[in-house]
């Protein structure tokens, strides 16, 4: 074969859409994962987004909050461990942004940060953004994270606190499934799922076969025992990174639950009209 013949071969093979990747091509998923929103990228965030829907989601809003009660303040100390201290827990809670199900149904208390994953990783994303520094133990706003306080500035501040989330801060510090980043990696086409399937309810186990067949390398970093096989480790995994602690964090689904306190196998879920508001795939 030529090799004019063979570069033409590539090209008509990454440009091909395969079932593996639900209808996109290598292309396209080269670019959902190195580049989520860049120009040759089928996911952008929607042109005009309003502070209407800004205020529904959950993660953007406990962010703010909390930078604004750090600017007020002028700076937190954190406790002997390095952690927010419980009165400013409880301020950031009382916004009601997000419930925990466990402090809602009075088993647990909100004691220490681990007592709501969300206000925790809200906290440390803020920093890995640069928006907040640490120094001496006592935290601040930084010179970015005071602009991005400006009202005018708030689009600009959500789109640096979901790069923040999604390219910064590691998922697998919330779980101790794997360092391997399930989920994270190509959470742009976990967003593709939830694009085209998401008008109808499914289970988390729908979009985890579907990430597995997309991205079945990842099974390396997980044992494989008899009592529970890799295959389910990792579905597990996906769906606690991706659905519980973003999908759910960001307000991109409605979960329908079996019981108050956790989500469970048999829940379905079904997208948001916030997706669309927020992210547009061409």
């Amino acid at each position: 074969m030529k090799p004019k013949d063979i570069e033409s071969s590539i090209i008509l093979r990454n440009n091909a859409p395969l079932d593996d990747f639900c209808g996109l091509t290598p292309n396209e998923i080269h670019q959902l994962l190195y580049y989520p929103f860049g120009d040759k990228s089928i996911l952008q965030f929607q042109k005009s987004i309003t502070n209407d829907t800004l205020d529904q989601i959950p993660f953007f809003r406990i962010a703010e909050e909390f930078l604004k009660l750090i600017q007020r303040e002028k700076q937190i100390k954190l406790t002997q461990n390095g952690a927010l201290p419980r009165k400013v827990l409880g301020e950031l809670y009382e916004h009601k942004f997000f419930l925990e199900c466990l402090i809602e149904s009075g088993i647990s208390k909100l004691w220490r940060e681990e007592d709501s994953v969300i206000i925790m990783t809200a906290r440390l994303t803020v920093e890995v953004a640069g928006l907040v520094k640490k120094s001496k133990n006592k935290l601040s706003v930084t010179k970015n994270g005071s602009k991005l306080l400006f009202p005018e500035n708030r689009l600009e501040f959500f789109k640096t606190l979901f790069n923040g989330y999604t390219a910064k801060f590691n998922w697998a510090f919330n779980d101790q499934y794997t360092e391997q980043p399930v989920g994270q990696l190509g959470f742009g086409f976990s967003l593709y799922l939830l694009d085209k399937f998401g008008a109808e309810e499914h289970l988390a186990r729908f979009y985890a076969d579907k990430y597995l067949r997309a991205f079945p390398h990842l099974l390396s970093g997980f044992p494989d025992r008899h009592f529970s096989p890799k295959e389910e480790l990792l579905k597990n995994c996906y769906s606690y990174r991706t659905v519980d602690n973003f999908f759910n964090w960001f307000g991109l689904i409605t979960i329908e639950r079996s019981d108050n306190f956790s989500r469970k196998e048999s829940d379905k879920f079904k997208r948001t009209d916030l997706f669309k508001q927020v992210f547009v795939f061409d």
